[in-house]
């Protein structure tokens, strides 16, 4: 389908065009919801069964992260302990000793501390990971069924690659944060909480001192996030650009060596190249220095805790097992501050792709089916199509009130040039498209009061477009009959005139295709989408341009088999090449939507009109080489 029309619609926003393939999907750091607060409300439905366990992710995390934090203090009652024991024997005082039953006990109340730490650690990671997984699992089941409720004119308008990344990176965004994020969220919190208060219990002073180099540390951050930022940007765009070369150069290599300008291509890879270099070799001087700098900050905090904490000792203000808890506090206290930023970033990001995968999930459905519809079982093959009025875009209408009658087991050929509606026809038969006015009926029956099921039961179709999947050539061909034995499936691939390139194939009918199905040629893989067509059976055929991928010797084969698959069947055939449906019972010619000329290809001919001089044109043409 070559209309680009109506879609509007139907465009998801916010997607980036072509970055989406080719490489690994690139993280959208910087990537900002448009409706953060009505995001993170939906999301949080998604979220609500999970309440209850997440209020004890919530305790585990609390908990576990207030046991590690008083280590660092009861550590300091040890080392206390024995700096006064060395220190008595030091002086030589009567019974001098360390106390090595005391700084056991410590030890091992310490060892508690930060076994129960872990385990609270480990039932939170292993709860949050049962969350996120059930979250995305409702999502990725909400978004299926969505899928398949959405009308043709939604794929139409988006590139698979993007509807993709909605599907799958987007969600395993939005899992990966659940599971890691939130977690490291609350303990981020809970840990500077804790931290301050344990810092304030052992010196207001040396707090003091250690709070006067985070605006130095938070300074020094948004300083460089600042310019990094644009430096991540341009590296994933000019990203983008390489990933779109190499792709477009991959697919097109063919033609790039017959016209001889891989030296072209090598240059334009060379400068993106360069380019590429030169963005991502700034991102990452910048974000790697972030660490070096706020080390160097720290150290300085080290140093002024350590000078003043050691004048305080020497006053006996303070014990030697104090400052090391503190300094141990305050090489803590920068790190959740940090965290903390970072993970506000993620948490951002991740409402973006919820955001994404929400606009696909409100997008605008099919029609649902009537309740009572009632089902064709019998189909007779009586096709009228009555004041027919359809457009892509409004105010463009593409068919105009047209008319076709077709009777039980005829052959109907649509003609006409490109963008007149031959193939919109066909959609609107299908029901892929809801026409504007009008009615299309089927033995007599509206379809728009039959089920789509039903319908398309009715119907078989021969695309110009092959589709096989990656399996063996005898599961692709059943697939039209998934109840079909094996001598139906051979039945149908003689009838095809496919059996013979099949058994030349080493593994005959076990032969898998790949994903694309390249390792067949294109004119085999129309040859087995014909034969999965026909063992279908259907009461209806529809034929698009279905031997434009064969060779001529193989088209008349097809044509006789087609003809022995057409018998008795109403059937509609769509051609550019004339020759292939002269004997068609009816021949409707079509331009800018309309029906220009009816009749058979003899009575066209003699007319001498439209249809006359398509058919010499091409007449013609086949001997002007």
């Amino acid at each position: 389908m070559s209309e680009d029309n109506e879609r509007d619609d139907y465009t998801l926003g916010g997607g980036r065009r072509g970055a989406t393939s080719g490489g690994p999907p690139v993280a959208r750091g910087s990537e900002k919801a448009k409706n953060f607060s009505g995001s993170l409300k939906r999301l949080m439905k998604y979220v609500k069964p999970y309440m209850t366990t997440i209020i004890i992710v919530f305790i585990m995390a609390a908990l576990g992260t207030v046991f590690n934090i008083l280590g660092p203090r009861i550590n300091g009652l040890a080392i206390t302990k024995l700096f006064e024991g060395a220190m008595d024997i030091l002086h030589k005082k009567p019974g001098a000793s360390v106390d090595f039953t005391y700084i056991g006990h410590i030890l091992l109340v310490l060892l508690a501390l930060y076994v129960v730490s872990a385990i609270f650690t480990y039932i939170q990671h292993y709860m949050m990971a049962g969350v996120a997984q059930g979250v995305v699992r409702e999502m990725r089941a909400d978004i299926m069924d969505k899928l398949t409720r959405l009308p043709l004119k939604f794929f139409d308008a988006n590139p698979y690659g993007e509807v993709l990344s909605r599907v799958t990176n987007d969600v395993d965004n939005i899992s990966s944060t659940l599971q890691q994020s939130i977690t490291q969220l609350i303990t981020a919190v809970v840990t500077l909480v804790g931290v301050v208060v344990m810092m304030l219990t052992i010196s207001p002073l040396l707090t003091l001192v250690t709070v006067i180099t985070l605006p130095l540390s938070l300074i020094a951050i948004k300083s460089i996030a600042s310019r990094s930022q644009k430096y991540f940007a341009a590296q994933q765009r000019v990203l983008g650009n390489l990933n779109g070369h190499v792709e477009e150069m991959y697919g097109g290599h063919n033609i790039i060596k017959a016209f001889g300008r891989e030296e072209d291509s090598i240059n334009e890879f060379k400068s993106i190249n360069d380019e590429l270099f030169g963005a991502s070799w700034k991102a990452q001087f910048m974000s790697g220095i972030i660490m070096p700098i706020m080390n160097f900050i720290s150290n300085l905090g080290y140093v002024f805790v350590s000078v003043v904490g050691g004048i305080m000792v020497a006053h006996g203000r303070l014990t030697i097992g104090n400052v090391q808890a503190f300094v141990q506090y305050s090489r803590q206290f920068t790190q959740p501050i940090t965290q903390t930023a970072n993970i506000a970033n993620v948490i951002q990001s991740t409402i973006a792709s919820a955001e994404r995968v929400f606009e696909i999930l409100d997008q605008k459905e099919e029609i649902p089916d009537k309740e009572d519809a009632p089902h064709i079982q019998d189909v007779q093959g009586y096709v009228r199509l009555e004041h027919v009025n359809f457009s892509y875009k409004k105010d463009e209408p593409l068919i105009n009130d047209l008319n076709i009658d077709v009777k039980p087991g005829q052959m109907i050929a649509i003609v006409g040039p490109t963008g007149a509606g031959k193939t919109t026809i066909v959609n609107l038969l299908m029901r892929f498209y809801e026409i504007d006015s009008g009615s299309i009926k089927v033995d007599n029956v509206d379809i728009k009061d039959l089920t789509r099921d039903n319908l398309r039961s009715i119907f078989g179709m021969v695309l110009q477009d092959t589709w096989l999947f990656n399996g063996t050539i005898r599961d692709n061909i059943a697939y039209g009959n998934q109840n079909a034995t094996n001598d139906e499936v051979i039945r149908a691939a003689k009838a095809a005139h496919a059996d013979n390139f099949i058994k030349a194939l080493p593994r005959g009918y076990d032969t898998v295709l790949n994903e694309d199905a390249s390792n067949i040629s294109q004119g085999e893989k129309q040859l087995l989408t014909i034969a999965r067509t026909m063992l279908a059976d259907p009461d209806i055929m529809i034929l698009d341009e279905a031997t434009s991928n064969v060779d001529t010797l193989t088209e008349l084969y097809i044509q006789n088999a087609m003809k022995r698959l057409m018998k008795d069947r109403t059937s509609f055939v769509i051609a550019h090449r004339l020759s292939t449906i002269r004997n068609a019972d009816d021949i409707l010619v079509m331009n800018h939507g309309s029906i220009i000329e009816q009749g058979t290809h003899k009575e066209l001919i003699d007319k001498g009109g439209f249809y006359a001089d398509l058919y010499k044109s091409q007449f013609l043409g086949a001997y002007s080489g």
